[in-house]
């Protein structure tokens, strides 16, 4: 019986988009996969993507769904994630152990699993695989940045770093080995800023922080030259790490298809009208702006950002998905002005494919919330980033976007029109040899990753033959 791997992904967008990749490329090198979706995010997927098509060339992947606990009509908001993991928690958690030990994936079913492969927050499955001795290897979707963070949490309790003692976010950071020179406590994770350790979100991180290193391995979405000063210190911690990213470039190489191509695994309907506003426009002018599949902003934000594109005079293509602004205003509230300029020089949208848009010749910077994917995406498409980080990695990506990388620039806990003009003008103008040099190597650097006997390529095959190894010894 060859050796079957479990897949079971966080139900967000981003971590879902990962870890389908990593399913598609474990196909590709023979071992047998199945991805474990709550119903609402597979329902959203078959909705919007090709996905079952996609999948159906592989005679060893299936899905399976389970429960998330919540009512069909919830939102699963970024607002309401404490429900969202309140519902994981008295419904999900259970369901999964009961999977695991006596059901469909366990030993007394037809097709066992011989590896389990979760979202790096799912502390719960390693309980489990350890009850049933079988081996887990995490992967973590968030930045390898944000996640040294999360794992010297203990220490920097420890150091009474946290909880902040004072207001002043920018007092320098000493207790993240690696990071002293320029990390600032308005750079560590939003969670980070809290009156108490008595938060869920703060308990999830620490348990986080001790379930990771007890795992059989650890695999993370990036390359060695990008993330090598972090690395050396986390394989302290977890001496068996796979870095195999960027990971749609390296799932394209192996399926041989066009770099500028685009595999969906989209929960929302894609406007690729954009793509041929996009070819109307002059090379390199376009502000790209999106804040990713959960983050929000409030209205009065909305319109800072909204006039510091206009006044920055470039064209720009704006992704304004559904439940992004909080709030609500009135249509007349919009000056003439606005709605003019961005007739002339904008395009809304409420969800794009993304690789594709990066890729264009004509997007010359993104207006980002730093998500770890979009993060990476923008790096390999030699695309300058202007920072507006809101939540979970953001804070710390944004930060080694600006201080590590030097690809773009951080515009953290700030939202003003003239901040965004001059920093859409820095990047397209003042500042854009400077960046450009800059994103340019490191994209290159991505490329020599995922080629044959680069790094990437390298960590895949030794995850795979490890995974069969495991896989061999479960049986």
């Amino acid at each position: 019986m060859p050796p079957h791997v479990l897949i079971f992904p966080l139900s967000m967008q981003g971590p879902l988009n990962c870890m389908l990749k990593l399913a598609e490329l474990l196909c590709l090198s023979g071992i047998s996969v199945t991805v474990l979706n709550t119903d609402h995010i597979q329902r959203s997927l078959i909705r919007h993507t090709d996905v079952l098509s996609r999948f159906s060339r592989y005679t060893n992947f299936r899905f399976e769904t389970i429960s998330d606990g919540l009512p069909d009509d919830h939102p699963r908001s970024g607002e309401r994630f404490l429900e969202i993991l309140e519902g994981f928690r008295t419904v999900t958690e259970p369901v999964f152990r009961e999977m695991m030990v006596s059901g469909c994936f366990s030993s007394k079913s037809g097709f066992p699993v011989t590896v389990i492969i979760p979202d790096g927050s799912f502390s719960f499955a390693l309980d489990v695989a350890e009850e049933i001795e079988i081996p887990l290897i995490y992967f973590e979707t968030v930045s390898p940045c944000a996640l040294w963070t999360y794992l010297c949490l203990p220490k920097l309790i420890q150091a009474g770093e946290v909880p902040f003692n004072g207001n002043d976010l920018d007092m320098p950071v000493k207790s993240v080995p690696g990071t002293e020179t320029f990390l600032r406590r308005r750079d560590l994770p939003s969670f980070y800023r809290c009156d108490d350790l008595v938060n869920p979100v703060i308990h999830i991180i620490m348990n986080e922080a001790q379930h990771v290193p007890r795992a059989q391995g650890l695999i993370i979405n990036t390359f060695e030259a990008l993330d090598a000063p972090i690395l050396v210190h986390m394989r302290n911690l977890c001496p068996n790490i796979y870095s195999i990213g960027p990971l749609h470039t390296l799932l394209k190489s192996r399926l041989q298809i066009a770099h500028k191509s685009n595999v969906s695994n989209s929960l929302w309907e894609e406007n690729r009208a954009c793509l041929s506003w996009l070819d109307t426009q002059p090379e390199k002018s376009v502000v790209y702006v999106s804040i990713g599949s959960m983050a929000t902003m409030t209205v009065d934000q909305f319109f800072e950002i909204w006039h510091g594109l206009v006044n920055s005079g470039q064209p720009f293509l704006w992704v304004k998905r559904p439940g992004s602004v909080v709030g609500e205003y009135d249509d007349g509230e919009v000056s003439k002005h606005l709605m003019d300029e961005t007739k002339e020089r904008g395009f809304m949208a409420t969800w794009v494919p993304q690789e594709e848009v990066l890729a264009h010749s004509a997007i010359g910077v993104f207006l980002t919330h730093s998500g770890w994917n979009s993060t990476m995406e923008s790096i390999v498409e030699r695309v300058p980033m202007i920072c507006w980080p809101h939540n979970v990695d953001q804070q710390v990506n944004s930060r080694f976007v600006s201080e590590v990388w030097k690809i773009g620039i951080d515009i953290k806990d700030s939202c003003d029109r003239v901040i965004i003009e001059k920093a859409v003008k820095d990047v397209i103008f003042q500042r854009k040899n400077e960046f450009i040099s800059s994103v340019k190597a490191m994209a290159e650097y991505s490329v020599q990753s995922v080629a044959e006997g680069g790094s990437s390529y390298m960590n895949l095959i030794k995850l795979v033959e490890d995974i069969k190894s495991m896989g061999n010894k479960a049986l």
